[in-house]
């Protein structure tokens, strides 16, 4: 996951709408299912959602009234963590 990959899809969901990139999720999962992918692919795929379901996660987050700022760092602190463990 990369800090301001999250931070410029939160930015677009707060000024689009959280739709696109679910819809874009959706898309993104339907196409690791092409059994020609290399691993390369997977892995590029894979990396795009894992930064988009965080950035849902930091949306969500910003809707209860955390500051945006705040929201990203514990965010962050989170996947830091349990990768840490």
């Amino acid at each position: 996951m990369k800090l301001p990959v999250i931070r410029h899809l939160t930015q677009f969901i707060e000024d689009n709408d959280e739709d696109f990139v679910i819809e874009t999720i959706e898309t993104l999962e339907n196409l690791t299912e092409v059994p020609s992918l290399k691993d390369e692919e997977l892995d590029v795929i894979g990396e795009l959602l894992s930064n988009m379901y965080g950035a849902l996660e930091v949306h969500k987050m910003i809707k209860e009234g955390t500051p945006n700022k705040e929201a990203l760092n514990n965010f962050m602190s989170r996947v830091t963590g349990s990768i840490d463990k």
